[in-house]
């Protein structure tokens, strides 16, 4: 995602454990509807105006926007996956997926609330409260969707629901849902459960890492796998610094490198670190590649980090 992996563990870290994520019905512990999140009813009959539950309380829209602007590059993925994406007016500088997405200067990490109301936006969305930008936008009667990241998969379900309640996309965005928790379940059911195996997911190369009590470490839980960095003698609030003393003592099966765009990654690079050349992962080539927007994001594209970890899985079971 960044170019530094060490401002990234301020600003990411900081994202992925924000708790709670807006929820239209149930709670965050127990979504109404597990296999199709719903909004709130009104939404599902797609009138307006409708209010959504979310991380910034009761938020009403009083019509079908199409003037909106997304600081949040997990939810611009989302919006264009329900049906939203003709809605959408600009995205912030992080936002790349899909393609064809208005990219801005906007900016989610360092939001300027004068900029956004320049554009006149009818619905703002954000996954943080940076610097007071809710606040700033409401006073003026932006209508903002306050949508933190999702601490668990069902979170991540409910969060693409809301988004659909809020833009008149409920039908498309219960869809996205149910087919993203069919085929996550389908793909941890088929895959042989790793219970032996441990692994290290590395954010950046200092190397920060995730515990199994993130939103990240949870996608590995599914298939069994033993967290080194849950080991770590500070958890540091589910993303800890681990010295390469420990990962060498730790000796994981699997690595997974979520720098590899940012920072360069690979599995020669990692043997160059003192003492990681005789590391399990790199002498039986079981250093897995990801996509880093793809393994820091938590919207629809979540599928396909949970295939690449699936196939890491049976391969290394095989």
């Amino acid at each position: 995602m960044r170019p530094v992996r060490t401002a990234l563990a301020g600003a990411l870290l900081g994202a992925l454990t924000l708790a709670g994520c807006g929820q239209s019905t149930g709670t965050a512990e127990t979504p109404a509807t597990p296999a199709t999140p719903a909004p709130a009813t009104s939404a599902q009959a797609g009138g307006f105006p409708v209010t959504v539950q979310a991380g910034n309380g009761a938020v009403t829209i009083a019509k079908k926007p199409t003037k909106i602007i997304s600081l949040s590059a997990s939810h611009t993925e989302t919006l264009f996956a329900i049906g939203a994406g003709p809605q959408v007016l600009a995205v912030d500088d992080q936002s790349n997926y899909p393609p064809e997405v208005p990219k801005s200067d906007l900016s989610g990490y360092k939001p300027n609330a004068e900029a956004i109301i320049a554009k006149q936006p009818d619905l703002v969305v954000v996954s943080n409260d940076i610097d007071g930008i809710v606040a700033a936008l409401t006073k003026v009667g932006v209508p903002v969707l306050l949508e933190p990241a999702a601490t668990k998969l069902d979170e991540a379900y409910d969060e693409v629901a809301d988004l659909g309640a809020a833009t008149g996309n409920a039908e498309k965005a219960g869809q996205v849902a149910a087919d993203m928790k069919r085929q996550i379940d389908a793909i941890a059911a088929a895959a042989p459960k790793g219970k032996n195996l441990t692994y290290l997911h590395e954010l950046d190369s200092t190397p920060y890492s995730v515990t199994s009590s993130t939103f990240l470490g949870q996608i590995y839980s599914l298939f069994g796998l033993t967290n080194i960095a849950d080991k770590a003698p500070d958890p540091a609030g589910g993303y800890p610094k681990l010295s390469s003393e420990f990962v060498v003592k730790a000796d994981p099966d699997l690595i997974f490198l979520a720098d590899t765009k940012c920072c360069g990654q690979s599995k020669e690079t990692l043997a160059k670190r003192p003492g990681w050349a005789g590391l399990s992962a790199i002498k039986n080539d079981q250093v897995i590649a990801l996509d880093d927007d793809i393994a820091s994001r938590w919207g629809p594209r979540v599928v396909d980090l949970v295939k690449v970890v699936g196939e890491a899985v049976g391969k290394a079971s095989g």
